[in-house]
């Protein structure tokens, strides 16, 4: 496969899987851009061990955590920018879009509220989450992506789960 037809096929998977991490369009595309030159060097090297969409996925997850650590570093504190425009009443339709399921308008503030959770969890934790919940990867294909067994995952979900639980409602757990 060419690398025009690797960008054709996954830079949509590679952009939204970005925008996942980091909600916001700008730097979403900044990873993806980095993903991609990656590839772009490293294609004539992958050695088809696993399919070219793992070996993607995984180049991606890792881009988009380097890119939050390096921000994190620059104590750049990332907000988790709108969705909308300025005036908060339309949901911004551009070039990209964010393929996120069930996106209202009206949820917006609970929606900036869950990923500001999600982005909270332990990485391996918010990886195995933003899989299988958002981009609707199985199991057995994180496992892949992630290099881990699918009881793994499974532990990494669960405890996903019961730490964004403690953090979306803290008195529960009391």
């Amino acid at each position: 496969m060419t690398f025009e037809e690797t960008y054709r096929k996954f830079s949509k998977l590679v952009f939204n899987l970005a925008l996942q991490y980091v909600q916001n369009t700008e730097d979403a595309e900044e990873i993806a851009q980095d993903v991609f030159v990656s590839v772009n060097q490293s294609l004539k090297y992958f050695q088809e061990n696993s399919e070219i969409q793992t070996w993607i996925y995984r180049i991606a997850i890792n881009k988009s955590l380097d890119f939050i650590k390096a921000k994190n570093r620059k104590k750049r504190f990332a907000l988790i920018s709108s969705f909308f425009y300025d005036d908060g009443n339309e949901l911004k339709n551009d070039s990209h879009h964010f393929d996120h399921p069930g996106i209202m308008l009206e949820q917006k503030e609970a929606i900036q509220n869950i990923f500001q959770h999600i982005n909270s969890l332990p990485e391996q934790q918010r990886t195995a989450l933003i899989l299988t919940k958002i981009e609707q990867r199985s199991q057995k294909e994180v496992a892949e992506i992630m290099n881990l067994s699918p009881k793994a995952v499974e532990s990494l979900l669960t405890r996903a789960k019961t730490n964004l639980a403690k953090k979306i409602n803290p008195s529960e757990g009391k």
